[in-house]
C-alpha cells in the first residue's frame, strides 16, 4: 500500500506567487530595459529603468498589504531577474529588436503575469476580493507608470489606452476564481490571458476609452475666457 501524499496547500500558493512574480518582474524588466536602450541609456541607466520598471508595483503593494520589507528589496532574487534582464537587452537589443513593439508587447505580458500575481498575494493576506482586485490592478499599472514617469512621458494607464481596465480584469477573474473554488493555477491562467489578449487586441485594433472632448472643450473656452479677463 502506499502512503497518502500530503499537499501543503500554503506552501503551494506562496510558490504560485512567488513564481508569477519573479516572472513578471523579468517581463518588465525587458520592457523598461528596451525603453532604455531606445532612449539611448548608457549600461547603469539601462538597469536602473528595468529594476524600476520591473518592482514598482509590487513594492507598491507589499506596502499596502503590510508585507515589508518588501519582496523586491528583501529578495535578492528580484533584483538579479531584473539585471539579467537589463543586461540581455543591453547587449542583445538588435535581435529583441526584430520583434514588433517589443516594448508593448513585454509591457502586456508583465501586465498580465502582475495583475494575477497582486491579486493572488492579496487574497493571501486577507483582503475581500473587490479589494484584491483593484490592488492586482495597482500592481500591474506600477512599474509601467514609474517607467514612463522616468522618461518623461505619459504614463500608459492615464491615457485612454485599454490598460488598466485589462489589468483590473485580469484580477478579477484571479479573485472570481478563488471565490468559486477554483485551484489558483487554473484561475492565474485564465486571468493573465484575459489581460494579455485585451491588452493585444487594444494595441492591434486601436481599442481606447471614451474621451471627455466636450469637457475638454469646455476647460479651453474656460482657460482663454480667463486669459481675456486677465487682460
Amino acid at each position: 500500500m502506499f502512503s497518502p501524499v500530503s499537499l501543503d496547500v500554503g506552501a503551494a500558493i506562496k510558490t504560485l506567487v512567488l513564481t508569477l512574480d519573479l516572472l513578471g518582474t523579468f517581463v518588465f524588466a525587458l520592457s523598461g530595459a528596451v525603453a532604455g536602450v531606445r532612449r539611448r541609456l548608457d549600461l547603469f541607466g539601462v538597469l536602473v529603468l528595468s529594476f524600476v520598471a520591473a518592482n514598482s508595483g509590487g513594492i507598491v503593494r507589499d506596502v499596502l498589504i503590510g508585507a515589508t520589507p518588501p519582496s523586491a528589496i528583501r529578495d535578492w532574487r528580484y533584483l538579479a531577474v531584473s539585471l539579467l534582464a537589463g543586461v540581455l537587452i543591453f547587449f542583445w537589443y538588435p535581435r529583441i529588436k526584430r520583434l514588433q513593439s517589443p516594448v508593448l508587447i513585454f509591457d502586456a505580458a508583465g501586465l498580465a503575469l502582475f495583475c494575477v500575481a497582486g491579486a493572488q498575494k492579496a487574497l493571501v493576506f486577507g483582503l475581500d476580493p473587490v479589494m484584491a482586485a483593484l490592488l492586482g490592478m495597482l500592481t500591474g499599472v506600477g512599474g509601467g507608470v514609474a517607467r514612463d514617469v522616468l522618461l518623461s512621458e505619459i504614463p500608459a494607464v492615464l491615457r485612454s489606452d485599454i490598460y488598466a481596465v485589462a489589468a483590473l480584469a485580469g484580477a478579477a477573474v484571479m479573485v472570481t476564481g478563488d471565490a468559486l473554488g477554483v485551484p489558483g493555477t487554473v484561475s492565474a491562467c485564465a486571468g493573465a490571458a484575459l489581460c494579455f489578449g485585451l491588452r493585444l487586441a487594444a494595441i492591434k485594433l486601436d481599442w481606447h476609452l471614451p474621451v471627455a472632448h466636450a469637457s475638454l472643450k469646455a476647460a479651453e473656452d474656460a482657460a482663454k475666457a480667463e486669459g481675456r479677463n486677465e487682460r
